[in-house]
């Protein structure tokens, strides 16, 4: 029984050794990519780096603990690198997105907390759609594709809903970066503000109801173009180191 549990435990550590080594070549694989794509990568996340270990340098002059205080700089500084490195990469992957039939929709999958997503909830051949999200905030349409077909498709589907679910709110978001419009990069965001009117057991109930209703939607394309979606993995992994 004993070498069992050891056995077990090693095999553990081994395929956690694995997952951390997977992690860390997918990062390099993202670093590289970007840094390709972005002259301004390295300077930015090296000037973070340095400064933040100039300034604790200097903040130990002063109580003369300057050799504790670097340490905890350049700890500070790789940690301020990291976020820059994450947030140039998001950044890219949503500016390659933006535009391409079911980018909404993959922007809105992994949404942190309780959110029901359907995506395409109604849609046209030419690859307009429209998605729907149920949350604390009430549901939320999401539209995307050529802006006077989607509005069509957004107030058919609101009223076809709102008949089913009586007082609750319904939003209407529209993407894209014109007027009244929400960018792609800031529609996870934009979602997330807005005020909570129902609580988690509700949003069950309401997602069963929209469920039994069906959906009246072309077939989508799952998200934006491949290469959205691999950096949409390395993003992951980044977020997960």
């Amino acid at each position: 029984m004993a070498k069992q549990d050891r056995a077990a435990k090693k095999e553990a550590a081994k395929q956690k050794r694995q997952a951390s080594s997977g992690r860390f070549k997918q990062l390099f694989e993202a670093f590289k990519m970007q840094r390709r794509e972005d002259r301004l990568l390295v300077p930015l996340m090296l000037a973070v780096l340095l400064g933040a270990a100039v300034v604790a340098f200097l903040l130990g002059l002063v109580w003369g603990l300057e050799w504790f205080f670097l340490p905890v700089g350049v700890a500070f500084g790789a940690l301020g690198a990291v976020i820059v490195f994450g947030r140039r990469v998001q950044r890219n992957v949503y500016s390659k997105a933006s535009g391409q039939p079911g980018a909404a929709g993959w922007a809105l999958e992994n949404m942190r907390g309780k959110w029901e997503l359907t995506q395409g909830v109604t849609g046209t051949s030419q690859l307009d759609a429209v998605h729907r999200v149920v949350g604390k905030p009430g549901i939320v349409l999401v539209g995307e594709g050529e802006p006077h077909r989607v509005k069509n498709l957004m107030a058919q589907e609101k009223k076809r809903i709102s008949r089913l679910v009586g007082d609750t709110p319904i939003y209407e978001i529209m993407v894209g970066d014109g007027q009244e419009q929400v960018p792609l990069r800031k529609l996870q965001s934009n979602i997330m503000k807005l005020p909570r009117n129902i609580n988690a057991g509700q949003i069950d109930s309401l997602e069963k109801q929209l469920e039994a209703l069906g959906n009246r939607a072309n077939p989508m394309p799952k998200g934006p173009a491949p290469q959205g979606a691999k950096m949409r993995n390395m993003q992951r992994a980044s977020r997960r180191k």
